[in-house]
């Protein structure tokens, strides 16, 4: 069929044309928006999921839903090593820039400003110009702790767009790469904000650690946090997912064709989505067959092993390698790490600072104590076809 009418988004991040089963989390989030700006309080959320099922796609979702609410928005991801301050910083300035151009809000917002000033000042970050009119306000943000600074900074704009009866969501992709200190600075500052009513919410996404690590760094995370898993899509939205965009297009998909897609790939989005692709492109007619399909699962496949899964596969070291190739001969996770060990031929304690290193890079995490699973769906079918 047409490339240019095909309607299915393999890339990263992209919606897809139908996004089906994902209506809780969507209305869960519109209406935390909504309380925010009614004063009422609204809890945060964290969406937690492997890679490839569509957190991402999600949280622009909810920015949408955020901006058609009134609220002001930010979003951003934290990449590895990066502090929160330098992350937080610009979107905290832009949006109580935007706040001091409202009259009921200005004086706040403006000595939010100036604490802002403080904020650069002891976290050295590179403000790319000096505020005109701005001065520094002493003991406004300024401890250089950021588990007192930021929910100082937070305050600020909550009471300001309060003034202005705007509300601010902060949506964070890459939860996980935030530092113990950083994620419990954040904790911190959305408490404060649930205690006092203020119109700010966060939306987190990030690998499924991500609860466990918020509990750690704060014990009253889980009630302060919503924790919709986002995970693979049951049959029906699956199928709907696939069926509903080759209609939209005047064509069609045969049921066995549609059903071998839906199980094959497990109903994980970014699967299907891919797979979908290009069966489209190599289908003759305006009905996709099974044989479309079938035929087109090992170009299918090509993609994924060299894209998907090879460019997370690049960033481990030799040592790494062998690790998770070891976790993927043992079959299909989650993996106890003494299998691991005993299917190296190592002990425990020695692969330790493998085990730490290939965490912190995203690629497995711990399901449970003493054991590990990929964050990769069908990652170690993967890594068996590479034998």
């Amino acid at each position: 069929m047409d490339p240019y009418r095909n309607p299915f988004a393999p890339g990263a991040g992209s919606r897809p044309p139908e996004l089906a089963g994902r209506d809780g989390i969507l209305e869960a989030a519109r209406i935390s928006c909504g309380r925010a700006l009614k004063g009422r309080s609204s809890r945060s959320m964290m969406l937690l999921g492997l890679r490839g099922t569509g957190k991402t796609v999600l949280l622009n979702e909810i920015k949408k839903i955020a901006e058609r609410d009134g609220l002001l928005t930010s979003k951003v991801e934290a990449p590895e090593g990066e502090s929160l301050a330098r992350l937080l910083y610009p979107e905290m300035r832009k949006v109580m820039r935007s706040l001091s151009g409202i009259e009921s809000a200005k004086q706040i917002a403006t000595r939010g400003l100036k604490g802002l000033r403080n904020f650069a000042s002891i976290f050295k970050i590179d403000v790319g110009g000096v505020e005109v009119g701005i001065e520094p306000e002493l003991g406004l943000a300024d401890s250089g702790d950021i588990q007192y600074d930021l929910p100082d900074l937070f305050t600020m704009i909550g009471r300001a767009a309060q003034a202005a009866d705007r509300g601010w969501i902060l949506l964070i992709d890459e939860v996980q790469y935030l530092s113990e200190a950083d994620l419990s600075a954040l904790i911190v500052a959305l408490h404060r904000m649930s205690q006092e009513s203020l119109p700010v919410v966060m939306v987190g996404a990030g690998l499924p650690q991500i609860a466990r690590l918020a509990g750690e760094a704060k014990s009253y995370a889980e009630r302060l946090f919503l924790y919709p898993g986002v995970g693979a899509l049951d049959k029906k939205s699956a199928s709907t997912a696939i069926e509903r965009p080759i209609i939209d297009e005047d064509a069609s998909i045969e049921p066995e064709a549609l059903q071998t897609i839906v199980e094959r790939t497990q109903g994980y989005p970014f699967f299907l989505q891919e797979w979908a692709s290009v069966t489209w492109n190599n289908a003759e007619g305006s009905k996709i067959t099974f044989n479309d399909a079938n035929q087109s699962y090992t170009e299918t496949l090509a993609l994924l092993d060299e894209g998907f899964f090879k460019v997370r596969i690049d960033r481990l070291t030799k040592a790494e390698t062998q690790f998770v190739k070891a976790m993927s001969d043992l079959g299909d996770g989650p993996y106890a790490m003494g299998d691991i060990a005993k299917a190296m031929g190592r002990t425990q304690q020695s692969l330790g600072p493998a085990r730490a290193s290939i965490i912190s890079k995203g690629m497995i995490y711990s399901t449970d104590h003493g054991y590990l699973d990929f964050t990769v769906p069908l990652f170690a079918p993967f890594m068996r076809r590479q034998n």
